[in-house]
């Protein structure tokens, strides 16, 4: 089975309910497995209208779903969990992202991978970095690791 990244977001409700729920929830079916979990990371918005702070997070899973079929369960349990997409990186109850997907890289109207802004976002590189630090960014060419420390030497 294909290993894949996800990243976890929540800033809205109960955060870490939200987060350990959305993880329950990927394992309750028999087409993936979650493998390593990252520890929490509590961050500050990036982008969209002011906003409460993030609790973020990164997962190791193998899985048999295809990339498509992933990014609709991923939708589902977002859905079950209250998401609504009504402001562009507005407040979420629970952002699920996939972050990278094996080697492959996607890029249709439904789907990038990898995530198009990964590389600029160290709430998704840090908790990634815990329990991928070494996976290779498949267009960059560079390590999870490297990419996180090239962004916190350019931000000062």
């Amino acid at each position: 089975m294909p290993l894949a990244y996800i990243g976890l977001g929540s800033n809205i409700g109960a955060r870490e309910t939200l987060l350990k729920t959305s993880i329950e929830k990927l394992e309750a079916g028999n087409d993936m497995t979650v493998t390593k979990i990252s520890p929490l990371y509590e961050t500050k918005p990036v982008g969209g209208p002011p906003q409460p702070d993030y609790i973020n997070a990164a997962l190791e899973i193998n899985t048999q779903l295809h990339p498509g079929q992933l990014l609709d369960r991923l939708h589902e349990i977002e859905n079950d969990l209250g998401r609504e997409r009504t402001v562009k990186w507005g407040p979420r109850t629970i952002d699920l992202d996939i972050l990278l997907y094996g080697n492959e890289v996607v890029d249709n109207e439904r789907l990038t991978i990898p995530h198009p802004l990964m590389h600029e976002r160290e709430f998704a590189l840090a908790p990634l970095s815990e329990i991928a630090p070494n996976v290779e960014h498949p267009i960059l060419r560079k390590t999870i690791r490297e990419l996180l420390n090239n962004l916190e030497s350019s931000s000062g």
